[in-house]
Parts: structure tokens; sequence; C-alpha cells
């Protein structure tokens, strides 16, 4: 084609994207709409998204440059507008900040299915935004957010092989739901996000209530259907704005032949022989080792080309690793296909935390502790998606120190791995964790990974399900977790339980399943390859589930469930149930009374407009007195019981006792003892205590007290 037909050709197919041009579709019941060419017009590609009143704008740009870098540079961000739900970002500075949890956890759900859909070669930076510019509180935008990148992607001259979908799928009362909202998610017993193409399933990541495998795979199945029909409506749109839009060339690094023919000559043999290694460490020394020696040793004949010398041995490395598994049979480490790494645990290792444990797989080690807190100890949330401000009472953090892996790196604020990791690891425990009206403590789990050889986010699992049992949290069941691989050549294809770092990154699949011994609590799986067959993922889900089940023997010899007593360092939390309409008696005038029973004893209270009081307190001792103080004041005086009271006044006729806080009787002169009584101060003084007996209370809600009676138990 002549230069000046290109640059025709370019400015039709910019004119057609400026046009607008809008597809209104009814999808999972609701009405989908997708347009372009009216907003974001300068991006390579963009789309505006909106089902029901949520809406998205999705942008797509890439640099027409490739980079030196030795890696694909794809940058997703998803980032949540406060104006989109007609609200002020909370904190002082009323402004959005950096992204939260849920902002990052779903910027890694569109990333991952669309990494692997960039060609193999393709070096040139690249950035896709999502907006959420419009929340209508019930339909959550991650999928739209997927949706719109794909679109954004395949209306721009970008070079991708899309398109993809996701969407969220549910059950409620045995009935599937394609994208349920947030109040039919309240119910369901599933709630995972599945992305695929056409052909494939190629990202799963979500939690569930102890799902069967095949439950399961049939959730997947369902997803699939709606999938297919997403991509339909893609490729209408793509024809209402014209055509496949002409992707640009970009630039690829050429290597010499003779280059790559004299590595393989001169290293292939030492690839095989440090492919045996088993220890991680010595592997990579060996690697290293033999990337210098060949970089020096052909350095003469090929000058500066050298330089490519790491990257040939490392397609070298994958091509090594990856037969040695489909011919052989043989892993990095000696293991069959299904062998788990040697296990060990240890529990109660730190002296004063309220539940610790270390759990070792291998070269990798989860050192997770748990904290039990107060209702004070609640992360506040706000979130666009909620109405005000909502609160956890459990979560889980993961960190991952350089030192795991032997390296110097600058410590920082957690990153997007580890925001996801620890957001994976929380869904998998969640479901297990007592209510909070039965264990009313805020839970912290902290992981941080000692060692990491390939599965760090399922040890976290595993070692925070143990640190939960010792600090004696009744979990319905404990929770393990397993990572699974895979090497797939053609119709070859082999799957691999317990995967290591190298099988991770050479591999094609990093599976994580966590669960009980009944079913899945959560699940991840990263694709490399262009997809997975539901066949293929089956079988994954019943390797892992093999594996699951000898995790959770081997955890079980040390510690199968909870802890009867909690540490002595642990708060004491004590619930009590009073009548609404008393709060007002328990707080007192302007919080005196609450106030009191807090200096007096040193627990502290809180009180829920349901009548909940919450008593937390450093011993069981305090919190038994503070709970007698409460109860005191919100009981009925009930006939036939005898109290312990104080003498407020004294008469001729008899003494008032206060046997209630602010309840008061009168213990006639005649009652105070066996036999006649002159006075009443011969008896008691004002500001004794003294036990009597509530004989009647009479029609005007006089109490009638003995302490006669009481004396003679009758």
């Amino acid at each position: 084609m002549a230069f000046g037909s290109i640059i025709r050709h370019r400015r039709e197919q910019k004119e057609k994207r400026h046009k607008v041009h809008r597809l209104e579709k009814e999808f999972a019941g609701r009405t989908l709409v997708m347009e372009t060419g009216k907003m974001a017009r300068q991006a390579d590609g963009a789309v505006y998204i909106q089902y029901g009143d949520s809406a998205v704008l999705v942008t797509a740009v890439a640099e027409r440059k490739r980079t030196s870098l030795p890696f694909f540079p794809l940058t997703v961000e998803y980032r949540e507008k406060s104006y989109a739900a007609g609200k002020f970002p909370g904190g002082f500075i009323k402004r959005e900040g950096r992204p939260g949890d849920k902002e990052i956890v779903s910027a890694r759900q569109i990333d991952r299915p669309l990494r692997p859909l960039f060609p193999d070669d393709y070096r040139n930076e690249t950035q896709v935004a999502c907006f959420v510019i419009s929340a209508d509180q019930e339909n959550d935008a991650d999928v739209l957010g997927m949706l719109g990148a794909s679109t954004a992607l395949t209306l721009s001259p970008i070079p991708w092989e899309g398109p993809i979908a996701g969407v969220r799928v549910g059950r409620v009362e045995n009935e599937w739901i394609i994208n349920p909202t947030f109040e039919e998610l309240d119910f369901s017993d599933m709630d995972i996000v599945v992305a695929g193409s056409e052909d494939s399933i190629v990202m799963v990541e979500g939690a569930a209530l102890e799902i069967a495998e095949d439950e399961f795979v049939e959730a997947l199945n369902i997803a699939h259907d709606a999938i297919r029909e997403l991509i339909g409506f893609q490729r209408e749109l793509v024809e209402l704005v014209g055509g496949p839009v002409q992707k640009f060339d970009y630039e690829v690094a050429q290597v010499p032949e003779a280059l790559e023919e004299a590595v393989a000559e001169k290293a292939a043999e030492g690839i095989r022989e440090a492919l045996l290694i088993a220890d991680k460490a010595k592997r990579e020394e060996a690697l290293v080792a033999l990337r210098e020696d060949t970089a020096s040793a052909l350095e003469e004949a090929y000058g500066e080309e050298v330089i490519r010398v790491g990257g040939i041995l490392r397609d070298l490395e994958k091509r090594e690793m990856r037969r040695q598994i489909l011919e052989d049979g043989s892993r990095v480490d000696g293991r069959g296909l299904d062998d788990i790494r040697p296990i060990t645990v240890d529990v109660s290792v730190l002296p004063r935390t309220h539940g610790s444990a270390l759990f070792t797989r291998g070269q990798t080690q989860a050192l997770c502790v748990t904290t039990l807190g107060t209702i004070d100890d609640e992360q506040r949330i706000d979130s666009i998606d909620m109405r005000g401000e909502t609160s956890k009472s459990f979560m889980l953090h993961y960190n991952f120190p350089p030192f795991s892996v032997g390296e110097v790196r600058m410590f920082r604020g957690p990153g997007r791995r580890e925001i996801g990791h620890g957001m994976l690891a929380e869904k998998a425990l969640q479901p297990l964790l007592p209510p909070y009206e039965e264990f009313p403590y805020t839970i912290r789990v902290v992981s941080d990974i000692l060692e990491s050889n390939g599965s760090s986010s399922m040890a976290t699992v595993c070692g925070g399900s143990l640190a939960l049992m010792d600090a004696g949290v009744p979990m319905r069941a404990p929770v393990a977790g397993i990572a699974m691989g895979l090497v797939k050549e053609g119709e070859q294809v082999a799957v691999l339980t317990d995967i290591l770092g190298v099988e991770d990154a050479l591999g094609d699949m990093d599976f994580k399943v966590a669960g009980t011994g009944r079913g899945i609590t959560a699940i991840q799986m990263d694709i490399k390859a262009k997809g997975l067959s539901v066949n293929t993922m089956r079988e994954a889900l019943e390797r892992a589930r093999n594996a699951r089940l000898s995790i959770l023997e081997i955890m079980g010899q040390t510690l199968s469930a909870a802890r009867e007593e909690m540490s002595d360092y642990a708060p004491r939390i004590i619930t009590v149930q009073i009548n609404p309409e008393k709060i007002g008696e328990v707080i007192g005038p302007k919080g005196k009374t609450i106030r009191g029973i807090e200096e007096k004893t040193g627990a502290k209270l809180n009180i829920e407009d349901t009548g909940v009081v919450t008593i937390s307190a450093l011993s069981g001792e305090v919190g038994r007195a503070a709970r007698e103080l409460v109860e005191a004041i919100v009981q009925e005086p009930e006939v036939g019981r005898i109290y312990e009271g104080v003498v407020k006044n004294t008469t001729s006729f008899g003494a008032f006792v206060e046997i209630i806080p602010g309840v008061e009787g009168l213990c006639h002169i005649s009652e105070l003892e066996e036999g006649r009584t002159e006075r009443t101060e011969d008896v008691v003084q004002p500001g004794d205590v003294v036990q009597v007996k509530l004989l009647a209370i009479d029609e005007r809600g006089r109490l009638k007290l003995s302490r006669r009676a009481a004396m003679n138990g009758n």
C-alpha cells in the first residue's frame, strides 16, 4: 500500500472511531450499554459501559516505540470516583488518594486475562485505565471494567488477540445467577469472577462456602455461556464502528540465529544439570555462573550482542524444564507430578501473641500470627458500593519481605501482589469463622513470608488457619490450600501439584485452590497460555482436592481444632443482651452510669441500638464484674429472690435498701431480725451492705423486703 493510501486509511479509521456508536442489549435481566466515540477520543481505544446505573469509562493507550525492558510493561488501573455514588472522599483531604484494596484486586482481575493475549515479542509500554464514574450500589463495576478493557483494546490499533469478557457468578437457593447484585450476594454461597475467550477459560477468582468441585465446574460452564454472549456484543460494536481496526506494527528484537545456536551448543548441558538441582539458591547460583561463563566465552565473537545471552538462556531453561516434565515425567526437585513437598507445622511459636503458627512446605515458609481485639479495632470502610460507612471485623495482611527470596530491596508499603495474595487468603478463611454474635472479637491475621519458592499465598492459608485455632477462634473446620501448575505443548498436557517458583514462572498456569475437607472456599487461576478447557480444570480441581486432604491430615496431627482456652494475653469479650428500652439506664445521664462501670471495673463497654452490650476486659474476672453491674441495672425485681443491697436510709419504721441500682424497697423494722427490734439503727446503719429477700411488690410498685427471711433462707 502506498504511503498516501496508508495515511488516508488511518485518517478514515480515526474518523470512524470519533463518530459516536452505541449498542444496547439485554444481559442477565438488565440493560447493557456499550458506547464509543463520545468520551476520551484521543486514547487509542475508549468505551463507555453502563449496566443498570453503574458505569465505567475504559481507555487503552500504547507507546509506539519498543522499550528495552526484558518483560512486557502492561499497567492496568482501576479507580473508583467518589462522585460516582454522590459522595465525598473520606479523610482529611477530600480527594481520591492511592487505590484501596478493592480497586487493586479489581485491577489485578482485569490484568490477568488481558496479559496472555498480547504477542509474546511485544514490548511496547501499554496502559489500560478503568474509571468507575457511576455507581448504583447494586451492581459491582469490576466485571464491567473487564468487559470495557477488552472492548477498548479490540477497538484500538494496539496488537492484541482478544476479545475476552468476564462475569460474576452467584448461587441463591440452588439457582445460578449471572452478575448478582450486592443484595443477592448476601444470600449467595458463591462469589466468583470468571473471564474467558470464546473457546476457553482464562481467569478465575473468588470465594465460596465449601462448594464441591463438580458444582464449581458447573458454575464455570454457566459463566462461559454468558461470556460468549458478551463477546458477541463486542463483535457487534466493532462492526458498527466499521469492522476490525488495523493493528500497528511493532518492533521485534532480532536475535542472530548464529548466537542462539552458539549459546545452545555451549550451555545446553549445563542447563540440564542445573535443572536437576533441587535447592533453589544453589540452582540459581549454577544458572548465574553458566550465564557469566557463556557470555564471557562468546564476547569476542559476538561483541555487544552477548547482552542477549541471558534471554536466550532463559528460553533454553524454559524449553528444557518443560521437556523434562512432558517427556521424562521429572520435575526440577525430583518429585512426581502429584507429590507434595515435605511439610512441617509448629504452633504457639511466639510467647506473647494471641495465636501463632509456622508453616513450612519445602522452601516456602509463612509465619502467621493472630491478634484478637475489640469492636474499637474494626476496620472502617468507605466505599462507593456501600450506603454509608461499613466495617469489617476480620482482616488478613500478607507481607513479602525481600529476604524471603534472598534479595536486597527497599522496604515499602504493600504492593499489588501482596494486597492480592492477602485478599485471597482472607477469602479462604472467612467462611469458616464463627458468627460475630457467637465470638464477638475483631480478628487480624498477619502472614510474614520468611522463605518463598512457590505458593506462599497457600502457605498463608494453612498457617493462618493454624494460627486462628491456636488463638482459640472456634472455626467450623480447618482450611488448607495448594497451588497447581500446568505444562502444555500441543496435545501434551501435564498437571503439576504444589508447584515451585520456577514451575510457576516457566509453566502455563498458576491455579490456587483453598478449602476444607468438604469443599472449596477460595480459588484463583492465572493462565499464561491462550486458555484452558473445562475438562483440564476438572482434572486440576480433583488433584487439588486430594492434595488438600493430605495437607489437612498433616496439619491435624499438630492441631486439629481450636484451643478451648484463649491466651492469657488476649482480651475477654462478653456480650449481654438487654431490653433496648433500658439502654438509657445503662448509659445514665450524660454517660455517668456507663463511665462509672468502666472506672470501677477497668472494662470497656459498647452498646448497640439493638441492646447488645459488648464488654471488653483484660481478664475474665474484670469482665464478669462489669457484666454483673450491667445486669443489676437492667434486671427487673423478682419476688422470692435474695438480693445483696445497700442501706440508703433508716427510719423509725424500718430501712430503705437499694437492691438494684435505682430500685429501692422497704425492709420493715419487724423484718430486720428475729424477735422485737426497738430501733432500726440497732441492726443496720446507712451504707451497710445487707442481704434481703423480696417478699412482694404491691399494686403501686412498692417493694417489700425482709432481712429476717434472707437470714433464715425462707
